[in-house]
Parts: structure tokens; C-alpha cells; sequence
């Protein structure tokens, strides 16, 4: 993949601005469990970086997803991983469908705000019972009149505490449960809406709810898309997130191994630094091998997505990739340091913690590897 004098724009503006706006901010949003979001996207707005990737009638930059990747990985300059991952389902997560398949109304009253930073979004698709088997969803959108009613529960939804609008993934009809879902925009102030805060092990700065629906009332003219359209929406969606986890956490290993390279060097035992040790330093090369492959993988999905190719096999290998290898170079790293890297604030351990979520939201491995199965045709019963 080429890069361009705008993509090294925008990967520097972004890096700016975590140094001065996120950076300094996050040990105060990490104790606090929350970070405030329309405060922040409001700065990240006026930088036009929540909608580099959509046109610009709505208030974006009208560039390709190369350039939203570039944005992601540069996030992984931040010292926490709640903050990019909350920016992520603005720019990432919520907002494609809206994007490519919404109304011009849809898009003038949710996206273009959303990318304005005046708005705050969150995608709603995993329930209590099951988050990576969309198909398995409860809530229910019936119509009444000229409007849905919305009754169930989503769970685990990042910036759910503070998000304007939701958008929801509900069954419209008692068909086959791959046609009978539909993706509904539903603005979170609207009666019968509730929330509650889930509090989690890792990405503390980023807030989680689960929501709750009670005879929820949507105009109709709120669906994007087609009704009984909306896994095949969904499963759209998902490539463009699981790209950005994958873009996401790659600076973000690099810069593990740069400190543990750092912290190994200056820490002696035995009369030498740690680093001096041959199955220290070989790790740590075998290591940035592997977060390299990554970054070969990760590029070649974005280049092939950007050219109009279906990069579900890739996409999901890179997400797949992204979760283990996050785990296992916070594992490795924090092992280099010792009794150092089991204290809270040790930047390995805040990685150690935050990275074990990236196996898990937005597919788990073994969804990836299902998915990756069912389309190499090595699945029982396939040719």
C-alpha cells in the first residue's frame, strides 16, 4: 500500500493531538471510568477526523478507508486502549451502514453531527445472551402505525453511557433469522430507553452499558436500508471495524516493545542488563517480526477493500491475528519486567489488560477462524 503526503498528514495530526488532548487526560478518565466524549469528539470534529471516509455533503473529507486506517493505527499512540476504542465505533462501527445504505435525512439528522462531533454514537447489536452470534438476537421491532416498537436489551455497548443515538440491530419479522433482522437508527433520550454501567477488567476510560428498551417508539422513516436487510448491513459493517482493531493495535505493540527494549536495557541482574540475554533479546525480535506480518496483512486487506473486494477471509484473518498477538506480546513484555509489570499503572499491565478484549469484541477467534473455515471449504461437510 502507497502511502501519500496525506496519509502522513493525518497520521501526524492524529498523533498530535493524542500527545496534547488524550494522553495527558487518561490517568484521570481511567480512574474515573469514563472519558467525555463530546468533548473530546467535539475537538476531533473540528479537526474533520470522525469522518475522513465519508463524502463531504455530510461534513467529511470524502477520502478512501486507507485514509481512516492510517487514523487508527496512529491512535495507538494512546497510553489506554478504552479512548481509540471508543473513537473507533464513531468513526468505525456506527456509522458505516448509516453512511453507505441511510436516507439523506437519516444522514443529515445522525451522521452528519456524528462526524461534526456534536453528536455521539453507538452500535447495538450484542445482547446478554449472545454477542457473537448476531443471528441469535432477541430484540424485537414491531410496527405500530408509522412507527417501530423497540423491546429488548443490548449489551456491552461502548459509549452506551453518553451516545445521542444507537444504531440497532432488532428483528422486524418471525422469518429465517438471517432476513428477518433490520438496522434501525433509535435516539437514546426517547421514553422507555434506559441504561445501565458495566464495569470491566481493561479499557476503564471507555464507558459500557447495557441498554434497555421498554415499548421504545421509532419513526419507520428511521431504517437504513431495507427492512429485513440488516444482518447482511451488519455483517458489512463489521469488516470496516475489524480493520480498524486490527490498524488499531499495531503502533500500540510497537511502542510495548520499544519501552520493554528501553526498560530491559537500563535494568541489570546478575551485572547485565536484561536485555543482554540472548532469549531476551531474540523474543523481542521475534516479537516485532510478528507485529510486522501483522502490519503486511492488515495493509493488504485495507489495499484490497479500497479497490472494491470482498475482504471478509482477510479481515477476519487480521482481527484474528490482532487479538492473539496483543495478547501475547503484552504477556511476553510484562514478563521482562518483572514485579514492575504487575503494578497497576505499568504501561505493559494497562496493555495486558486492555488487549484482551480486542479476542473478543467484534467476533471472537473463534468466529474469525469459523468464518475463515467456511470460505477455504474446510469445514465438515464442505468439498
Amino acid at each position: 500500500m502507497k502511502f501519500t503526503p496525506e496519509h502522513e498528514q493525518i497520521s501526524d495530526t492524529v498523533r498530535k493531538f493524542v500527545k496534547n488532548e488524550i494522553n495527558p487526560n487518561l490517568p484521570v478518565w481511567e480512574k474515573a471510568g469514563i472519558f467525555p466524549a463530546h468533548q473530546l469528539f467535539k475537538k476531533m470534529g473540528d479537526l474533520g477526523l470522525l469522518g475522513i471516509k465519508y463524502p463531504t455533503e455530510f461534513g467529511g473529507m470524502g477520502l478512501d478507508f486507507s485514509y481512516s486506517m492510517v487514523m487508527a493505527e496512529a491512535l495507538g499512540d494512546c497510553a489506554a486502549g478504552g479512548v481509540p476504542m471508543a473513537i473507533g465505533v464513531q468513526t468505525d462501527m456506527c456509522t458505516p451502514a448509516l453512511a453507505r445504505f441511510g436516507s439523506d435525512a437519516l444522514r443529515h439528522e445522525f451522521l452528519a453531527p456524528s462526524i461534526a462531533g456534536d453528536m455521539v454514537g453507538c452500535v447495538g447489536v450484542s445482547e446478554a445472551g449472545g454477542g457473537s452470534d448476531v443471528a441469535a438476537l432477541k430484540t424485537t421491532a414491531r410496527k405500530d402505525g408509522s412507527d417501530y416498537v423497540i423491546n429488548g436489551s443490548k449489551m456491552w455497548i461502548t459509549n452506551g453511557m453518553q451516545a445521542d443515538w444507537c444504531c440497532l440491530l432488532a428483528n422486524t419479522s418471525e422469518g429465517s433469522a438471517h432476513k428477518n433482522k433490520s438496522m434501525i437508527i433509535v435516539r437514546l433520550d426517547s421514553p422507555g430507553v434506559t441504561r445501565q454501567k458495566i464495569e470491566k477488567i481493561g479499557m476503564h476510560s471507555s464507558d459500557t452499558a447495557q441498554l434497555f428498551f421498554d415499548n421504545v417508539r421509532v419513526p419507520q422513516s428511521n431504517l437504513i436500508g431495507q427492512e429485513g436487510m440488516g444482518f447482511m448491513l451488519q455483517m458489512l459493517q463489521f469488516q470496516e471495524e475489524r480493520l480498524y482493531g486490527a490498524a488499531g493495535c499495531l503502533r500500540s505493540l510497537d511502542n510495548l516493545i520499544d519501552q520493554t527494549i528501553d526498560y530491559t536495557r537500563q535494568r541489570q541482574t546478575f551485572g547485565k542488563p536484561i536485555l543482554h540475554n540472548q532469549v531476551v533479546h531474540f523474543r523481542l525480535a521475534e516479537l516485532r517480526t510478528e507485529v510486522e506480518a501483522l502490519r503486511a496483512l492488515t495493509y493488504r486487506a485495507v489495499e484490497s477493500y479500497v479497490g472494491g473486494k470482498d475482504v471478509t477471509k482477510l479481515a477476519s484473518m487480521a482481527k484474528l491475528k490482532a487479538g492473539r498477538l496483543s495478547r501475547e506480546v503484552a504477556d511476553s513484555c510484562l514478563q521482562y519486567w518483572g514485579g514492575m509489570g504487575f503494578t497497576a499503572d505499568n504501561p505493559i499491565s494497562q496493555s495486558y489488560r486492555d488487549g484482551r478484549l480486542i479476542s473478543i469484541g467484534g467476533g471472537a477467534d473463534e468466529i474469525m477462524l469459523g468464518i475463515i473455515c467456511k470460505l477455504e471449504g474446510t469445514l465438515p461437510g464442505k468439498a
